[in-house]
């Protein structure tokens, strides 16, 4: 891209593993790129204690987020902006447009948005009344917290993640979840540290008021209490087009292409056009006569009135409507006829007859 056009050629906004890894494709196919960030690269696998399945053998968030760091600022071609985030984005047909809270502004003609995704709190969830502006930490924030109990809102698959990542910790955990997430908890309902509390509705308070599934009220009483309730995209404003439920639909990803009309039954296509042929008022036809033309002997296109003879392929006797289709590269194939010629004796026949070797079969002479 031209430098007086475009501040770089590639935006990424975000520097987790997802961003890391686009900066990092990008600059590998000569892309120029600027990575955008408010803290520091992968700053959440640093939260991370323990890690399974990952490639490059890393067991542990910290050893993967400094293997990627270190990766990122050794590549030429991607420049790093740390401390700053993305107040705006705006996207116009051929380029987008990046507002940094430092008044900045970068352009470029493609972006790419991976600031990732956060807690869902208890005013996004039908099942949970709370005080107006409550947030509360995800259970990743956690640490040991030995000797206490903790209130998780949701059965979501972090809380097995906090019980591997803390497998000496006496730490109690009351896991109050709706119907719909009972699936969830399969992997944790076996742990003796965990309390599983399926509810139908939940008031937090000074403390948690719970409606059972039997109608029964009760309360939960806790240290702390921390939310397992899921995670919703968190992108800048602008021109990002989300549903309500925080991702991008899609239809609105992918926009379907126009489909191509057909030709109707019957018309002949721009490319099949002739020279010295002209469609009168009405699409071109081939029109395939009866009889002798019908046994290939010649065959006729029509446009309007308009008839014009097409040589046939191969010859055919006008007498006894046999038809050599000999020719070159073909194989001998008569329609009436032995493999040695057919029986007419009309004057002026160009099939073979019969017990005569055809002209085109016989030796040729040694030189």
């Amino acid at each position: 891209m031209a430098d007086t056009l475009y501040d770089t050629d590639l935006l990424v906004i975000g520097g987790g593993p997802a961003g890391c890894a686009a900066a990092r494709t990008a600059a590998g196919v000569g892309l120029r790129t600027v990575l955008v960030e408010p803290d520091r690269l992968c700053r959440n696998l640093y939260r991370v204690p323990a890690l399974d399945n990952v490639l490059g053998g890393h067991t542990s968030g910290p050893a993967l987020a400094d293997a990627i760091t270190a990766e990122i600022m050794g590549t030429e071609l991607c420049r790093v902006e740390l401390g700053c985030y993305v107040s705006e984005l705006r996207a116009a047909d051929d380029h987008v447009t990046v507002t940094l809270d430092t008044g900045a502004r970068l352009t470029a003609p493609y972006a790419v948005v991976a600031t990732g995704v956060g807690p869902l709190q208890p005013r996004d969830v039908p099942w949970i009344t709370a005080p107006d502006g409550l947030t509360l930490p995800p259970l990743w924030e956690a640490g040991a917290e030995e000797g206490r109990t903790l209130l998780v809102l949701g059965g979501d698959r972090p809380i097995g993640t906090f019980l591997r990542a803390h497998p000496d910790t006496d730490a109690r955990l009351l896991v109050a979840y709706p119907e719909a997430d009972a699936y969830k908890t399969d992997e944790i309902r076996d742990d003796p540290r965990v309390t599983l509390v399926p509810v139908e509705h939940l008031t937090l308070s000074g403390a948690a008021e719970v409606t059972a599934p039997e109608d029964l009220r009760r309360v939960l009483a806790a240290d702390a209490v921390f939310l397992s309730l899921g995670s919703a995209p968190a992108v800048p404003p602008g021109d990002l087009v989300r549903g309500a439920d925080g991702y991008c639909a899609p239809s609105g990803q992918h926009p379907p292409r126009p489909r191509r009309r057909r030709p109707p039954l019957g018309a002949l296509p721009a490319h099949h056009d002739r020279p010295g042929l002209r469609q009168r008022g009405r699409a071109a036809r081939v029109l395939r006569g009866a009889g002798p033309a019908r046994a290939g002997c010649r065959r006729q296109v029509g446009i309007g009135t308009e008839q014009v003879p097409v040589p046939s392929r191969g010859i055919r006797c006008t007498s006894c409507s046999a038809q050599d289709r000999t020719g070159p590269g073909r194989r001998a194939r008569r329609s009436s006829s032995s493999a040695s010629g057919h029986g007419c004796s009309a004057p002026g026949c160009p099939m073979p007859r019969a017990g005569r070797t055809p002209p085109d079969r016989l030796p040729r002479p040694e030189r």
